[in-house]
Order: structure tokens, then C-alpha cells, then sequence
């Protein structure tokens, strides 16, 4: 590291990326450091600045030696930092710096006294995460599948058993258990991941509830779309229509695969009907009407969300917006498994609640080949007004955005609108 790239950094302070240590530092704390930068997104440790930034060398003997010891025994798995010299950073005092870049093996744990503590950066301090942030890093590696833990308190009853029949009989083709039988039911369940063994008994998973649950929300209040629909292109606090879809995720069906009662997909699809214009226009003398988004691109858009959002997020819903300009379908958490935006757009085949997927599937709400969004999404708004779906990741979320009209259209009705207020 050359002197210049040293003093810029530390003219930086310290921050979500940063940190400067003392030469004295103990190995046990300054692995906490690391593995909060590991648990993150990568970071530094530059050792031998003060916390004012001032530079005070480092004098300790076989340092990197001492470093990489380190990360070897009180780091869990163990890795290896790239590290780099500031030469006579200061007359006399040489600076250490010691990079991490994001861990592929989250969560990592800080080892000492035989006991692991996971820590998280925040801001420009590393603090222990907590349960349900150790639980979103356990998910994300895919070691910890969260849909398949236990809903204490959700038993058989919890269940909607006229969904349940209709799944097994209906859309599987199988032969169910007698009403009365519950043994049966709950091996039944138990084999599909819909129920599990938790202390003796046998507990409905998070993804049975979410399917299948009478009141999914009594027990997961996060499981529901909010849906509101705005006057302008900006959220205002007198919506013209807000609504919480509430219900398990699949539908009722009937014998002759009609639908007896909604599920959340087509829930939020009725609310978008109930709040956009259908349009009308003349092709080759016939009338033809269409809606302002096309129904299959909101359906992939809402289908996508319930199945690959991170439920390990309490507290907050699915968020569907419409606005004059524009609709949002904004799920709670990031993509999974390292997925890119640009993977999604080739059709990366990607799955955070895998058995969601498989169940969803099997009603034919998810493509074969996990292919929705290059195959459904992209083509049909190609299709619809020339705009491709803007696909958005943010830190604790991801939105799709999908244009009401074209860029032409968009800047025709702006300069209408200036021309209106003058």
C-alpha cells in the first residue's frame, strides 16, 4: 500500500469498511473486527493508526506471522487476509493493513475461551448480531433453511384443511388419509416439510403456514402484501386505496380447476384491476381492451416476491404500490444464494424458500425452469409499452418497477402536464 493511498484513506475516518487500531491490540479483538467485516461486506483494519488518525507505527515482532495465527484460531472458518504494507507512513513508523473481503461462508464467529460470537459491522462499530440477524446469515449460505422451522403453537388445527385435501387430491392426485385419521395427516404433512418434530410433537413449519395456514398471519405476521394505490407519482398519506392481503398463499380450487376462493397472487391481482384503467383501442375493426400492466408480468412480479422473499424479516409485508406513473412490488430482504440482477435477467435459476417454489409449482404459478423473469417479465413489458421491468436491489430489499408507458409516452404527457399549469 503506498503512502498516498494510506492518507486518504485515514483522512476517511473510520466507517462501515474501516478501522484503525493500535499496534497492542489483543488478537481476540481485533479477530471481532474482522469477522464483523466478514459478516458484512469486507473491510480494513489498518494497524498502527491511532483513532484520531494519527500514526503510531507498529512494533510488534513476526506480525503477519501473529495475524495469520489469528485468523486461523479465533476465527471460525478460518481465512486468509490479504495484507499489505504502509512503509514510513510516518518518519519512522510503518502501517499494517490488514483487508477481508465479504466472507462466501457466512455467518463467521469470532472464537474465545471456547465459546463462538458472531458480530456484525454497523456504521463504524462491530457489535453481535443478533438472533434474527444470525438467522438471516445462516439462510443466505443456505445452512439454515428457515421455512422449515417450527411454528410453535401451530398444530394440526392450524391448517386449512380444505387446502390441504385440495392439494393432495386435486392438484397431486393422491389418496388422503380418513378426516379422522391424524397420524396419518401428520405423516402425510411431516413427509412434504409442511409439519415437523419439535419437542415430541409434531409442528407446522413456517412454510406449511405460509401455504396452507388458516390465518397465516396470527402466527407470521409478516406473511401478507400490503397493497396501496397513491393519486400522484409520490406516496402521499390519503392513498386512494390501501388494503392488507391477508390468507394463505395457494388457492381453493374446485374440481374442474376453478378457483373457489383467492389466494394472495390473486389477491393482489384483483386489487391492481380494481385500481388501474383498462384501455381500449381498434385492431383490424375489433375492440380490443387491455389493462395498464399486462396481468401476467404482475402475477410473475407478485409470484416471485411471496415465494423468494426473506421471512426471517418480521415486521413488514410485501409492499405492492401503484402510483399515476409507475407500479412497485418491493420484497423484504435481498436476493439469495449471491444471485445477481443481471443473472436474474439470463434466467439463473435461484431459490431462497425452496419448498414454497416446489408447492407453488405444482399449481403452476412458477415456470419449470425458474425462468419467470427473462421468459415472462422482460417480454411481456417489452411487449406491453417498450420498457423493460427495472430490477432493484438494496440493502434489506428488492423492487421491481414497472412503467405505466413508454419513455416516448412518458415525456409526451410530461410536457402536457407543464403545458396545463401555465
Amino acid at each position: 500500500m503506498t503512502k498516498a493511498r494510506l492518507l486518504r484513506l485515514i483522512s476517511s475516518d473510520e466507517d462501515s469498511t474501516l478501522e484503525f487500531k493500535r499496534d497492542d491490540i489483543a488478537n481476540y479483538k481485533l479477530a471481532k473486527e474482522l469477522v464483523a467485516f466478514l459478516n458484512l461486506d469486507g473491510g480494513t483494519v489498518l494497524l498502527g493508526v491511532e483513532k484520531d488518525g494519527s500514526i503510531s507505527g507498529v512494533t510488534r515482532n513476526r506480525l503477519q506471522e501473529w495475524v495469520g495465527n489469528l485468523c486461523r484460531d479465533k476465527i471460525e472458518p478460518p481465512i486468509t487476509p490479504i495484507l499489505s504494507w504502509a512503509r514510513d507512513a510516518a518518519p519512522g513508523c510503518d502501517v499494517l493493513a490488514i483487508h477481508v473481503a465479504a466472507g462466501p461462508d457466512k455467518p463467521y464467529a469470532r472464537v474465545h475461551h471456547a465459546r463462538k460470537t458472531y458480530y456484525i459491522r454497523v456504521g463504524d462499530t462491530s457489535r453481535e448480531a443478533s438472533r434474527e440477524e444470525l438467522e438471516r446469515m445462516f439462510q443466505a449460505s443456505r445452512r439454515l433453511h428457515y421455512g422449515l422451522k417450527p411454528v410453535p403453537g401451530a398444530g394440526l388445527d392450524a391448517f386449512d384443511g380444505r387446502r390441504i385435501r385440495d392439494y393432495f387430491r386435486r392438484v397431486q392426485g393422491g389418496t388422503l388419509p380418513r378426516d379422522d385419521d391424524s397420524t396419518g395427516w401428520e405423516t402425510l404433512l411431516k413427509n412434504t416439510k409442511l409439519m415437523t418434530l419439535s419437542a415430541g410433537q409434531h409442528t407446522a413449519t413456517i412454510d406449511g403456514i405460509l401455504l396452507f395456514g388458516q390465518a397465516p398471519d396470527r402466527y407470521l405476521p409478516q406473511s401478507g402484501i400490503r397493497a396501496v394505490c397513491h393519486h400522484g407519482a409520490e406516496p402521499d398519506y390519503a392513498p386512494r386505496a390501501d388494503a392488507d392481503l391477508r390468507g394463505p398463499m395457494v388457492p381453493l380450487g374446485t374440481p374442474t380447476a376453478g378457483i373457489r376462493q383467492r389466494g394472495l397472487v390473486e389477491q393482489a391481482w384483483d386489487f391492481v384491476r380494481r385500481n388501474t384503467r383498462p384501455d381500449a383501442h381498434l385492431e383490424a375493426g375489433r375492440r380490443v381492451g387491455s389493462w395498464e400492466y399486462p396481468e401476467e408480468v404482475i402475477r410473475e412480479a407478485v409470484i416471485n416476491a411471496l415465494v423468494h422473499r426473506d421471512y426471517s424479516i418480521a415486521g413488514t409485508d410485501i409492499m405492492l404500490s401503484i402510483y399515476s406513473d409507475r407500479m412497485e412490488i418491493v420484497s423484504p430482504g435481498r436476493l439469495p444464494n449471491t444471485v445477481t440482477v443481471e443473472e436474474m435477467k439470463t434466467g439463473v435459476r435461484y431459490a431462497r424458500n425452496q419448498t414454497l417454489v416446489n408447492i407453488m409449482r405444482d399449481y403452476g404459478y412458477v415456470e419449470a425452469y425458474g425462468m419467470g423473469v427473462s421468459k415472462k417479465m422482460i417480454p411481456g413489458m417489452l411487449a406491453h409499452n417498450g420498457t423493460e421491468p427495472e430490477l432493484i436491489e438494496e440493502r434489506h430489499r428488492f423492487t421491481v418497477r414497472l412503467w405505466k408507458q413508454g419513455p416516448g409516452d412518458r415525456k409526451r404527457s410530461g410536457a402536457a402536464g407543464g403545458r396545463g399549469q401555465d
